[in-house]
């Protein structure tokens, strides 16, 4: 991320949110993933 002159210092708890936030981001697009991998599958095989 950019960096700012002036900004306040990043807390713990900004840490862990964002820790928390790429998780998610994570375990969406493999679900997303999952679910159109399905499709494409059924495509393939008409």
């Amino acid at each position: 991320m950019a960096t700012e002159e002036g900004t306040e210092p990043r807390s713990p708890l900004d840490e862990v949110m964002e820790d928390i936030r790429g998780e998610l981001v994570r375990q969406v697009a493999a679900a997303d993933r999952d679910a159109n991998r399905e499709i494409y599958d059924a495509l393939e095989n008409e």
